[in-house]
């Protein structure tokens, strides 16, 4: 038998994670952006990319300095490529998919 504590703190785990998620979609729905938020928006998903990008390539201990990835960082070269030239994010990340695999394979 579930108990009302349990059941209560699931309700607020729920709202907890929901209302970040949807408060902001809600707000912009009937509001108009200025024009420099929405350009500041924009560079947001380059923002985003490239720190998961970073965080991937570089292994951080404390006491230590940032050590390379290099498996890693040798597949950003073809998986930046061909972003470049296809536009296409999923094509991109199967391509990185698949240079970790075959490097870590020769590797």
């Amino acid at each position: 038998m579930i108990s009302s504590y349990v059941i209560a703190a699931i309700v607020i785990s729920m709202l907890v994670t929901w209302i970040p998620r949807v408060f902001p979609y809600i707000l912009v729905r009937f509001a108009e952006l200025p024009p420099k938020v929405i350009k500041f928006l924009g560079y947001l998903p380059i923002t985003i990319i490239f720190a998961l990008i970073l965080s991937s390539i570089f292994t951080v201990e404390k006491g230590h300095l940032p050590q390379i990835k290099w498996i890693e960082l040798v597949a950003v070269a073809p998986t930046f490529l061909v972003v470049a030239k296809s536009k296409n994010v999923m094509l991109a990340v199967l391509i990185g998919v698949a240079a970790v695999a075959v490097l870590r394979l020769v590797f």
